[in-house]
């Protein structure tokens, strides 16, 4: 029913393309871009398909980012692809979601090998199905030599569960003697987090006209600059990205100074 993604390739505008590209690398890069990947279902309901089959389509746009991203320099592409709460959404679209990081990264790790990406993921491991895990685990090891871009998959992933979970470790290292109130502050306890060692997001991207986090990075996104838009996940492209990181390029960044 699907149809399989063919390989990149290079387009008609693809020169326009390289001259936007080179025009944007002139100016500051956002080292750390997330993304909260939504629409795919809207997508779908639109064409009168399936919802996973906008998931699918997705999947396409996961793999052209993380491409351009790599060329603009971008040192870390985190995806917002499944939250701890998408559990409740039915049956058969949740088993679909489970499959896709399999079927992407089965097709295209060799790529993501030569391409010099290497993958990673933040989220609760223990409650994703084996054959998931098993896919990730698969690509994290096959492409952890890679120092290019970091591919971060925030996979079963929620910011406040990962809060919460950080407090209990603070007061479990507290009573044990590890850490003392005097040592606590914002530096330490986001070592206590799932992106411990990790730069904040420079820039969040949100498709699908949303304007929430929806329980992403909420510890994180303190001084990230964000940009939303209508356009739905499966539609968006090179264009977009560039577009928002522009609008980044154009703002000030004063993390609470003047």
């Amino acid at each position: 029913m699907l149809d399989k993604m063919k390989p990149w390739k290079n387009t008609k505008n693809s020169s326009v393309l390289r001259d936007k590209i080179e025009v944007i690398k002139e100016q500051t890069i956002p080292a750390h871009v997330a993304i909260i990947m939504d629409g795919n279902g809207r997508w779908a309901k639109k064409r009168a398909l399936p919802r996973i089959a906008g998931h699918h389509e997705g999947m396409k746009v996961v793999r052209k980012m993380t491409k351009l991203a790599n060329q603009l320099g971008i040192k870390r592409l985190t995806l917002y692809a499944f939250s701890t709460e998408n559990w409740k959404r039915p049956k058969t679209e949740v088993d679909y979601l489970m499959k896709l990081p399999e079927e992407f990264l089965g097709t295209f790790l060799p790529e993501l090998v030569e391409e010099n990406v290497r993958v990673e993921m933040m989220g609760y491991k223990e409650s994703l199905p084996s054959h998931t895990l098993k896919a990730i685990e698969r690509a994290m090891n096959a492409t952890k030599g890679n120092d290019g871009l970091v591919l971060n998959f925030a996979l079963n992933y929620g910011s406040r569960a990962e809060i919460v979970d950080g407090v209990k470790r603070v007061l479990d290292d507290y009573k044990r003697g590890i850490i003392s109130e005097e040592m606590l502050n914002e530096d330490s306890f986001s070592t206590y987090l799932m992106t411990k060692n990790t730069p904040d997001p420079d820039l969040l991207i949100r498709t699908s006209g949303e304007i929430r986090l929806s329980n992403f990075m909420l510890w994180q996104l303190a001084y990230t600059e964000f940009w939303f838009t209508d356009v739905l996940w499966p539609d968006f492209n090179e264009d977009h990205l560039l577009e928002a990181i522009e609008v980044y390029q154009n703002r000030q960044r004063r993390f609470g100074g003047v």
